[in-house]
């Protein structure tokens, strides 16, 4: 009989017997068979010993097996599952050997799914995939995980099978509860072969500790585990079984016994020895610890009434492995392993192995400890998406651990302890990311227009919603009479009130917060209870769809009285898609995995050894014989929450990240939504739930009455668009238009304002909204517009309808141009005809760009107007004479005269137009009125366009040329108007030049030191012009020179170039000729020349002022050529050399400058 010790050995029984009973002789038990039996069954009196032991113990199977069995293996078979063998022993006082074996027989794992679950991570929910030479069990990876992926993640299963297949498993030895045996690594390239020594302690069908020699690592079971156990389940005859090593001991006499431990020591003395002499001591002293226990233990004898009965779990190498994980920050793969991670957690609550919720608690240990938390808190930054992902997933899954139909209350009251723990922690993290919102909780949602102030309030953090979960409980009767019969109905039941447990078909509806009861859902799921779980999904899907009838009957019943109000009952403050537990969602995959999943299989893996290959997922319409109208199965029912759902009116959230968490979960189910293929039966739910939204007033997010924060509705309205289009246009496009608001870019409608058609609700106070996805939500609009366009080619009235919600209800300029560009590609496309209409609309959108961008700045403006010169140009002359009529209200005059006027008249649009004479001209016509009305409000940027576009008419160029002058004096610059002046001169109108040039020169001033300005040129060419006129001209310029130019060295370069040619003859650049030059001692050039000296002198004090020594020499240098200018006068020698001595005298503490002056200049 086994008894309890109390030695610190780990999970190890004490072990002794009492004595023998009369009539046995040494080394045989009662009722056994002796030391060498390997018999396998027992006689008629063991058996019914074993039956009467099984009868005592209750456990007698029901129902029929394939196979006949004996009453012994029934019964063994039970106790194994369920007994410890410690209670066994307890029970009965002596136990037939053969009922000893059966029982240790069946105490091994009998299935490959818990081996394959803890060696490996999954990709889905039940992913085990076939394997070569090997069973397979469950169905293919949700979502569509690729085979390499499955590949990668079952690796060490696959590996496992592969050693067994090649035989590499050898010395397979049971003794008792203890399983070892050796496995062969064969030698690859550069390893040699390797033998692992493998030993497996398990317990009720359960494996409790692996030891391997490979040292491997890991969260999970090395291959070489894999291989053992594998072999021992697919091979069980082949494994020699013994009794408990105890058991054995016990049939020993002394001599026996002495031999028997003489042998082990010089077997294994090198390891064994000190051990051996140590125990030998303590045992031959009286008081020592040892003797004062009953028994001894034995590593082979089971497990004892107070042992857990749970899988070997690692739990050093989970905790290391997420804490090496969170380390890497989302690097090299870490969120990718920390989701599988969680993936392995809901694998175990399915399977309904405790091992969840304490893999759980590790892992979550680890992320309350990563020190980032902190330092963010510190910072005041926000964690990254992908990182407050996996805190969703986290919190998510304690709310499934701890929505445990079958937990008891000490397993609840130790998770809310832990939970509340973790929750008060200041690091964290908040439920919506950044913000502490107060929505309504798990069981209580807000009362109507509820305004509570949440500063008050504690923030919500990630555990919040696991908490309230404890609250819940499942001792409802109604509750468990949904989840536990497809048979519950009442048909008596009138429904009448608002929360009837039954509709008027009879059904039952279950009438809870929603997020709550789904959460239920997602609870029975993951715990292994995939019917209860469909049973009550439906129940809340009829709930729901009676709701929704109730809501528009209400609506419709007080639709005029809210209309003329402009107010909104809303209560959906917090949404359904998007929420922390992903309601919608939850349905939505409960239904859809009972339309790929048959009967037979619906409950996951069977109890065989062997399990069925997987099948691909398709989806099909299952009929459902309960609670469904007729023609609907689970298929149209999960499409048809996932529309209702989507199609919720709910307030935007708070917070950057939980206003991302609605776009990604919207886009999420739609995408999942996309994956089916409509038939009939399902257009007639996007038909019934596409009519309910547009009439269902503040119930939906496409009603009449849109509160101005709700979340818009373009993604959901694409989705509805392109997928009735083909079966109902006019429902398609009623429903795309309606969503095409954009309310919260409005300005506040006051209420009682029906002149439009919505209004604007004012439950929730009204605040600058903080809508931090609005960008990706205006090109969610942008994209339904544009989907909008593209159905409608070729349907005249659609396309105006189109048009006119686009202008009403967009308001970014750039999302109105792209949607132009959108209509110009798809109404030009090469390979059909062209569509003028779309055209004419893709030109409305881009006058209405230009008019939003004209007083604005825009980077990509002249861009904006070339695309549109290019519009109207395919459309036509009128519309390119339409947009130079109104060039004022759509373009500035710089656009209008340098890219529209210019690119109308050029030639290639001559050419693509194929324009006569006539037209031409008319288009010149307009494209000059153009540029003179440019240039009088923008001389200064178009008078030079203008100019260039009245060449070939005289009329309109004078006036251009008038308009010049007009401006000259009061609003061009110099640079302008030499720039036109050089202009008219390249024209041929050189007294124009002229003119243009003095008036230029009135602008300028050159002071001494500007000898590089880009206008000395520009004066350079004014002079030379006015020379190669006459003397007249260029005694009118002179003076303009010099008051205007201060630069001595610009003055001498043009005294040299006048003097040295004769007016009016050649060019200042030309030869010398014949004629007479002009004398410097009088005018105009004695003025010049006056001016040149004192430029010169006054520039030398000016840089004597502050030069350094580094400037000596060009300072020097900079004297010669003043020398040069004023040896141009007749006394000029006399004034230089005045000019000389003064500096001598005036700076003479400059002593090695004037010293370098002396030797060059005397």
């Amino acid at each position: 009989m086994a008894e309890r010790g109390q030695l610190p050995l780990p999970a190890k029984r004490l072990c002794s017997r009492p004595g023998y009973g009369s009539g046995c002789r040494p080394g045989q038990l009662v009722g056994g068979t002796g030391l060498g039996s390997g018999a396998l069954c027992a006689g008629p009196a063991a058996a019914a010993a074993a039956a009467a032991a099984a009868a005592a113990l209750g456990l007698l199977p029901f129902g029929k097996s394939q196979s006949p069995e004996t009453l012994l293996d029934i019964a063994a078979r039970k106790v194994a599952e369920k007994w410890p063998f410690q209670r066994v022993e307890e029970r009965f006082e002596r136990i037939p050997e053969p009922v000893q074996r059966r029982i240790v027989y069946w105490s091994f794992p009998r299935s490959e799914r818990e081996i394959c679950m803890y060696s490996s991570f999954n990709t889905g929910a039940e992913d085990y995939t076939a394997v070569p030479g090997g069973t397979t069990s469950g169905t293919a990876p949700s979502g569509g995980a690729d085979t390499a992926a499955t590949d990668e993640n079952l690796l060490s299963f696959r590996r496992g099978i592969a050693l067994l297949d090649g035989g590499c498993v050898d010395n397979v030895l049971q003794v008792g509860f203890h399983l070892s045996g050796t496995v062969t690594e064969p030698a690859i390239q550069s390893e040699p072969e390797t033998v692992c020594n493998v030993a497996i302690s398990f317990d009720r069908c359960k494996i409790t500790s692996v030891t391997c020699s490979c040292g491997n690592k890991d969260i999970f079971y090395c291959v070489h585990v894999v291989a053992l156990s594998l072999y021992r389940i697919r091979k069980p005859d082949q494994v020699k079984l013994h009794l408990p090593i105890s058991e054995t001991l016990f049939q020993m006499n002394r001599d026996q016994l002495q031999k028997f431990a003489q042998y082990l020591i010089t077997v294994h003395h090198t390891e064994v020895l000190p051990t051996a002499q140590k125990l030998a001591d303590e045992i031959l002293s009286q008081n020592s610890e040892i003797n004062q226990v009953h028994g001894a233990p034995d590593p082979t004898a089971g497990a004892s009434i107070d042992d857990e009965n749970c899988w070997h779990l690692d739990e050093e190498q989970v905790q290391e492995q997420v804490k090496l994980f969170l380390s890497q920050g989302g690097y090299h793969g870490s969120g990718k392993q920390l989701n599988l991670l969680f993936a392995k957690v809901r694998e175990m609550l399915k399977m309904r192995d405790s091992n969840g919720a304490r893999m759980l608690t590790l892992i979550t240990d680890q992320f309350m400890a990563d020190p980032r938390l902190l330092l963010w808190r510190q910072q005041g930054t926000a964690m990254t998406d992908k990182y407050r992902q996996l805190w969703d997933e986290l919190g998510a899954l304690w709310t499934c651990i701890v929505l445990n139909p079958h937990c008891n209350l000490e397993q609840k009251a130790g998770w809310l302890k832990q939970l509340k723990k973790w929750n008060s922690v200041d690091v964290c993290p908040w439920e919506d990311g950044n913000h502490g919102n107060e929505i309504p909780n798990l069981t209580n949602a807000l009362p109507q227009g509820a305004n509570q102030d949440s500063l008050n309030k504690p923030h919500r953090t990630v555990f919040t919603r696991a908490i309230e979960a404890c609250d819940l409980h499942w001792q409802d009767s109604h509750l468990q009479h949904i989840i536990s019969s497809d048979l519950y109905t009442n048909y008596c039941c009138h429904d009448d009130t608002e929360n009837s447990l039954f509709d008027y078909h009879g059904w039952p509806l279950w009438h809870e917060h929603v997020p709550t009861a789904c959460a239920r859902v997602d609870a029975l799921r993951s715990h292994g209870y995939p019917q209860e779980a469909l049973r009550l999904a439906i129940a809340i899907v009829n709930t729901l769809r009676r709701q929704q009838q109730k809501q528009l009957e209400m609506f419709r019943a007080q639709k005029k009285e809210l209309l003329h109000k402009g107010v909104t009952s809303i209560t959906n403050l917090e949404g359904w898609v998007g929420h922390p537990l992903d309601p919608i969602g939850t349905l939505f995959s409960s239904l859809m995995e009972a339309c790929r999943v048959d009967n037979e299989n619906f409950h996951g893996f069977s109890n065989t050894e062997s399990v069925e290959q997987c099948k691909s997922l398709e989806y099909h319409h299952l009929p459902a014989h309960r609670f469904l109208e007729e023609g609907e199965s689970y298929l149209t029912l999960a499409v048809e929450v996932a529309l209702i759902g989507l199609g919720q009116q709910r307030i935007m959230p708070d917070g950057l990240y939980a206003q991302e968490k609605v776009c990604r979960n919207e886009e999420q189910l739609i995408s999942k939504l996309q994956e089916i293929e409509l038939d009939d039966t399902l257009v007639k739910i996007f038909r019934k739930q596409a009519v309910f939204l547009l009439e269902a007033g503040p119930y939906s997010g496409l009603g009449e009455i849109i509160h101005r924060e709700s979340v818009p509705m373009h993604t959901f309205a694409k989705y509805l668009f392109t997928s009735l289009l083909p079966h109902d246009a006019e429902l398609a496009y009623k429903t795309a238009l309606r969503a095409m608001w954009l309310l919260v870019l409005e300005s506040m409608v006051p209420s009682g304002d029906v002149s439009r058609p919505h209004h604007i609700a004012s439950v929730v106070p009204n605040r600058y909204p903080r809508w931090f996805t609005l960008s990706h939500i205006e090109s969610q609009q942008c994209e339904l517009a544009s989907t909008m366009l593209t159905a409608a080619k070729g349907d005249v009235r659609r396309l105006e309808t189109v048009l006119e919600s686009i202008q009403k209800n967009i308001h970014s300029s750039s999302h109105i141009f792209k949607l132009a560009q959108d209509a110009f590609k798809i109404a030009t496309l090469m390979d059909s005809l062209r569509d003028v209409t779309l055209l004419k609309v893709s030109l409305e959108l881009g006058l209405q760009v230009m008019r939003m961008t004209l007083s604005t700045l825009n980077w990509r403006r002249r861009e904006m107007v070339r695309w549109l010169v290019t519009c109207a140009t395919e459309i036509g002359v009128y519309a390119l004479d339409s947009i130079m009529q109104n060039w004022f209200t759509l373009f500035t005059p710089t656009e209008a005269t340098s890219i529209v006027a210019t690119t109308v008249m050029s030639n290639s649009t001559i050419v693509h137009l194929h324009l006569d004479c006539h037209l031409q001209e008319k288009l010149a016509s307009s494209a000059r009125t153009l540029a003179l009305q440019c240039a009088v409000k923008d001389p200064q940027n178009c008078a030079l366009s203008a100019l260039t576009l009245c060449e070939k008419d005289h009329i309109a160029f004078e006036t251009a040329y008038q308009i010049v002058l007009d401006a000259a004096t009061t609003s061009m610059s110099y640079s302008q108007l030499f720039t036109i002046a050089r202009y008219m001169e390249h024209r041929g109108y050189p007294m124009r030049a002229y003119k243009l040039a003095t008036l230029a020169m009135t602008h300028l001033n050159l002071s001494y030191n500007q000898d590089t300005h880009p206008a000395i040129n520009d004066v350079l060419w004014a002079c030379a012009l006015s020379h190669s006129l006459g003397k007249n001209e260029l005694a009118a310029i002179i003076p303009l020179v010099v008051k205007s130019v201060k630069c001595a060295t610009v003055l001498s370069d043009i005294l040299r170039r006048c003097a040295l040619t004769t007016p009016g003859m050649v060019g200042l650049h030309g030869r010398r000729n014949s004629g007479k030059l002009m004398s410097l001692d009088k005018a105009p050039l004695r003025q010049l020349l006056d001016a040149t000296i004192g430029a010169y002198i006054n520039t030398t004090h000016s840089r004597l002022t502050h030069i350094s020594p580094r400037h000596y020499s060009e300072f020097i240098e900079f004297l010669s050529k003043a020398r040069e200018s004023f040896l141009m006068a007749h006394d000029g020698h006399i004034q230089f050399t005045q000019f000389i001595d003064n500096l001598k005298q005036i700076y003479k503490g400059k002593k090695k400058l004037m010293m370098l002056v002396r030797e060059r200049f005397g």
